[in-house]
């Protein structure tokens, strides 16, 4: 069983806080799913991704909830089924994500979502009534839930530059960048994740057949089917992230690096449908992003961290990126944190 098809222990732990406390009815779900439950003690555990769904499944029909009673309504057995059907039968992913938010923020007392449009981006953001934060596994759980019913209506994964969340970081944050992003932010004023627009435009092309496959497959597909994979291209990704843009090697070097040939590392990221450049603009996206979003860095000072000759480069890029100059997009980007 590979890494990639597992599910840290400290998720079911999770997954069991609010939904099963009791610790012997717990254990009970637990055999069910096919769990060993003295993998609760175990810090560094994992679990096969198959068996965390089947304890999803297990603790739905338990509570009559798809939502892990983390809300004070939750979702009652069958939402996910009605929220998918509805979906599908828009005509573009934008607005089937309208249609999706909307359900869910009848259904949910806490949070309430909605979908904005910023020029080349797009933002689900999530309201909350409480001015407590939730904690990071509620989050979490709305985003595997929204962005899993995404990726099986447009039939591939939907890249996510961002996340930021209210909540403070929790010890265990590994398989949340996994599943969603390397981009998280925490303590964060509102909660959102950041998409590009152009997925917007979409069309689902589902039938019923896919939709009785994919709820008979829920949420084990959604776990691991639409995550980040564990690919040559996600490793180079985290090795750039770990440098300076301005020091990030070329083609040859990184193919010499990592013990291939240049006409190799491009068969093998063709493979996975990417290029070493488009890599490497979209990590450069991701900082952008992030770094943006801190007030004390000097737009000069992005450009010159992104690796980019001068600020006028950095311009022309972030506009072909995202539509707008980054100036504008900071200034976005504020005044969402003020308006928090």
């Amino acid at each position: 069983m590979s890494e990639k098809d597992t599910i840290s222990m400290q998720l079911v732990r999770e997954a069991l806080l609010q939904s099963c406390p009791d610790r012997d009815a717990a254990g009970a779900l637990l055999r069910r799913a096919g769990i060993d439950a003295s993998l609760l003690e175990q810090a560094d555990a994992r679990v096969a991704a198959g068996a965390y769904a089947r304890l999803w499944r297990l603790l739905s029909q338990r509570c009559n909830d798809e939502f892990f009673a983390m809300d004070p309504r939750g979702l009652r057995g069958g939402s996910l089924a009605l929220l998918a059907r509805a979906a599908m039968a828009q005509p573009s992913l934008g607005e089937a994500l309208d249609v999706a938010l909307g359900f869910l923020g009848l259904m949910l007392e806490d949070l309430q979502p909605v979908l904005v449009r910023q020029d080349s981006l797009a933002e689900i953001v999530i309201g909350e009534p409480r001015e407590q934060p939730r904690r990071a596994f509620t989050y979490f759980t709305f985003w595997m839930i929204v962005h899993g019913v995404a990726c099986w209506l447009a039939g591939r994964r939907i890249p996510i530059l961002a996340i930021d969340l209210r909540c403070e970081e929790p010890p265990f944050c590994d398989d949340y960048r996994v599943m969603f992003s390397e981009n998280l932010q925490f303590g964060r004023p509102r909660t959102r994740m950041i998409i590009a627009a152009d997925c917007l435009a979409l069309t689902p092309r589902r039938t019923a057949e896919d939709l009785q496959r994919f709820l008979a497959e829920a949420p084990g597909n959604i776990l691991v089917k639409y995550r980040d994979p564990d690919s040559l291209a996600r490793r180079i990704r985290h090795d750039l992230r770990q440098h300076d843009p301005a020091g990030w090697p070329d083609a040859e070097r990184l193919a010499l690096e990592l013990c291939m040939s240049a006409s190799t590392l491009r068969r093998r990221l063709a493979e996975e449908g990417q290029t070493y450049q488009g890599l490497k603009d979209s990590v450069r996206r991701e900082l952008a992003i992030r770094w943006l979003a801190d007030a004390e860095l000097g737009l000069g000072q992005v450009a010159e961290r992104l690796g980019f000759a001068d600020s006028s480069s950095f311009y022309k890029a972030f506009r072909k990126w995202f539509g707008c100059n980054p100036g504008h997009y900071r200034t976005l980007v504020l005044q969402g944190d003020g308006a928090a």
